[in-house]
């Protein structure tokens, strides 16, 4: 009697798939990857790379916009691509300010916030609640409030190093 050998093909995956493990991979690349020993705190390559004078805040962002272009071809509502932009420019501004932002960039993990919101609402279809509205608006204010606040901060500092004040 002759023995019949059969093959198990793994499963091929969805573009999706493939999508949401890229995404999870840089989120906890640049989010998580490493742990302060003795601690329970994670961080991962945004901080580091933020290090970098003048690049390292954009260049992160440039990172986390490519993930979230990404997650518009999956249904992601646009009030949560909205909010998933703003949590990018919350690390990016906050990741700005010297000394304190990259100890901001350990705290504030936008593309493990990103990722988390990916796997919510992709090919969700649904209609935005009022509470993300009134989340994505009230981010949209205090990062107005913060950039203004910083600005007039910066030109009243450089009018009183000019002797203008």
């Amino acid at each position: 009697m002759r023995e019949i050998e059969f093959e198990v093909l793994p499963a091929r995956q969805t573009d999706f798939e493939r999508d949401e493990q890229l995404f999870k991979t840089v989120a906890k690349l640049m989010d998580t990857v490493f742990v302060i020993p003795g601690t329970n705190i994670r961080f991962g390559l945004d901080p580091i790379i933020g290090l970098l004078p003048g690049i390292g805040d954009g260049l992160d962002a440039v990172i986390s916009a490519y993930l979230i272009s990404r997650s518009a071809r999956y249904g992601v509502p646009k009030i949560v691509l909205a909010r998933m932009a703003l949590n990018v420019l919350i690390n990016t501004f906050g990741g700005a300010l010297p000394v304190i932002g990259d100890a901001f960039s350990v705290w504030w993990k936008s593309n493990a916030m990103n990722y988390e919101l990916l796997r919510q609402h992709a090919s969700s279809r649904r209609a935005s609640t009022a509470g993300e509205w009134i989340f994505v608006v009230s981010l949209i204010l205090v990062l107005v409030l913060c950039i203004v606040g910083t600005s007039a901060a910066a030109i009243w500092l450089l009018a009183k190093i000019a002797g203008v004040l």
